[in-house]
């Protein structure tokens, strides 16, 4: 990681995407902190940090982008079925730092050890103002599975979701999509490829062409999207 460029703690800008590494497929930049500053920029850029505890903050931007367009969501006959039981309630922003607790641990499908208290407290400063949001599963008042992710523009990037029943994510997952897709949001992010998230539609496309689908960079360009969960 010698020849990565590092970042600056008071230095919010990034290098120019196209600059990331191949191998490791992504990878673009080291180092800084995560404010809210920082990680508002790195998203208008399509850039998102992940890294474990003990490592500085790695920040990345694969190429191609696994990404699942609103209008693509693929709702399987098993899925749709246990939709239709209705088995949890479904809400938005109430349990956000629970949530992001959540996914921190170990899932069959997805990472888990790379969302550190150092990130939980960054996301937790970005819900507070408006553009970090949560969709959560209850059963009987308990919390039993969610998602998190940040809104900008008309795009929604996923970061990272959590099951403890059968179902619980993928039906939180399903109802966010729907609900976006009626809002007019034009893309999810998801970051790099999953079978997981392929289940639902989700494909890759180029960096060059995931980057055209990002809210213009202007002065209106780190505004929050509009949320249409309650």
């Amino acid at each position: 990681m010698s020849t990565l460029p590092w970042l600056d703690d008071g230095d919010i800008t990034f290098p120019d995407p196209d600059l990331a590494l191949t191998d490791p497929n992504g990878l673009l930049a080291v180092g800084g902190i995560l404010s809210p500053e920082r990680l508002l920029e790195a998203y208008s850029f399509g850039i998102f940090p992940w890294f474990e505890e003990g490592q500085p903050v790695l920040w990345w931007t694969p190429d191609p982008r696994m990404v699942l367009f609103p209008g693509e969501l693929h709702i399987s006959k098993s899925l749709a079925k246990a939709i239709k039981k209705a088995p949890f309630l479904l809400t938005s922003d109430r349990a956000f730092r629970e949530v992001m607790q959540a996914c921190a641990g170990d899932r069959p499908y997805a990472r888990g050890t790379w969302i550190t208290e150092e990130m939980i407290e960054a996301y937790c400063q970005l819900h507070d103002l408006g553009y970090a949001h949560s969709v959560e599963a209850w059963e009987g008042g308990t919390l039993v599975g969610g998602l998190y992710g940040i809104a900008m523009g008309k795009v929604f990037f996923g970061e990272s979701m959590f099951s403890h029943r059968d179902n619980a994510s993928k039906i939180a997952f399903s109802h966010l999509v729907k609900t976006l897709k009626d809002t007019g949001y034009a893309l999810i992010d998801c970051q790099v490829p999953s079978d997981h998230l392929a289940s639902f539609g989700a494909r890759e496309i180029s960096r060059a062409d995931f980057m055209k689908q990002l809210p213009k960079r202007d002065s209106n360009s780190r505004q929050p999207g509009q949320w249409p969960l309650q």
